[in-house]
């Protein structure tokens, strides 16, 4: 099965609540009569037309707006939020819908067609808060490609290409190792993790090498079990011919299914190569490293891209669930 049909297919095995809070948004609003007919999630929409089988919000007539204010002032006090100012603020449909996923209201929340990245990342790093461990919150692609004469069948993981721009090494390791988890919440394989740069195997020297060689170390010492090699180039990591070439003892059992860029612009530019002339499929960017799973959409997303991340972010609440990651305690000043 192709690991996208496989994604929806537990996600119709197990509908999840997911929180839509741009129902505003005519993309948004198909995709939820969608996900509702196909019975791949339970959809709560914010401020749209009304859809039978979707459960309607207005986040800012909300009967449960007073408690979910409550929360946020007491999150926020030591910050000088007010009660009143909690009020108003959660009636904005971004902060409220992470709000209800932070209280298990609801098990995920998917926006970002009309909020920027930087907005909908903001919010849930403000109100859901990072996974015990995380590090650092990034994002994924996940890179299909099914189509008959492509050079490689199945799903694998791009990191980080759309949103830390300049990782150290610490953070570097941080994203690959969060990236691994995502490998095996969405693929269902064991993670086998491509670190790469220019360089393979030692075949140049810069500091921009010196960090992803640390951040190999870095793993290693953190999780020994973790198949995990770099530097290498993009070719000899995909070809294991090449890489027999390059690198000999290269500790990788076969092709990696998780690939991670040394910084935001070769992985942008390395996603967009791979979509638009390899022809792969791209959803994302999905984040990770957050308590519960929150997730942006790309402003020129189509009906199937929202369909897609919304069976994404049920498949990481399954898992979230299944790990027993929890939200962290409010900051009460």
């Amino acid at each position: 099965m192709k690991p996208l049909d496989r994604i929806l297919a537990a996600a119709r095995a197990n509908p999840r609540h997911i929180i839509l809070p741009e129902g505003e948004d005519p993309r948004i609003a198909e995709a939820a009569r969608r996900l509702s007919d196909q019975g791949l999630a339970r959809i709560s929409l914010m401020n749209g037309p009304d859809i039978a089988g979707v459960h309607g919000l207005c986040p800012a007539e909300d009967p449960d707006l007073p408690l979910l204010a409550d929360h946020w002032h007491r999150m926020r006090a030591s910050k000088g939020m007010t009660a009143e100012r909690a009020v108003v603020e959660m009636r904005d449909p971004l902060r409220q819908a992470a709000m209800r996923v932070r209280l298990g209201m609801a098990d995920g929340t998917v926006g970002g067609a009309v909020a920027t990245t930087a907005d909908t990342v903001r919010t849930a790093l403000q109100v859901i808060g990072m996974a015990p461990g995380a590090g650092i919150v990034s994002s994924f692609f996940l890179m299909l490609s099914c189509g008959p004469d492509a050079p490689m069948k199945g799903g694998v993981i791009f990191a980080d290409c759309g949103l830390v721009v300049d990782p150290d090494a610490g953070k570097l390791a941080s994203i690959a190792r969060s990236a691994a988890q995502s490998c095996q919440q969405l693929l269902a394989e064991p993670p086998r993790i491509a670190l790469l740069s220019f360089s393979t195997a030692g075949s140049a020297d810069h500091p921009i090498i010196d960090k992803v060689r640390e951040a190999r170390a870095i793993i290693k010492a953190a999780e020994p079990d973790l198949e995990v090699d770099g530097e290498l180039q993009f070719d000899a990591a995909l070809d294991e011919a090449i890489r027999m070439k390059k690198a000999p003892l290269s500790s990788l059992s076969g092709r990696p299914n998780v690939f991670v860029f040394p910084d935001l612009s070769s992985g942008n530019i390395g996603y967009k190569i791979a979509q638009r002339l390899g022809g792969l499929t791209a959803i994302g960017p999905i984040l990770q490293g957050l308590a519960r799973p929150a997730n942006d959409l790309s402003r020129g997303c189509s009906v199937d891209d929202v369909i897609a991340a919304v069976a994404v972010t049920a498949a990481q609440a399954k898992a979230s669930e299944d790990g027993g990651a929890t939200a962290p305690e409010p900051e009460c000043g």
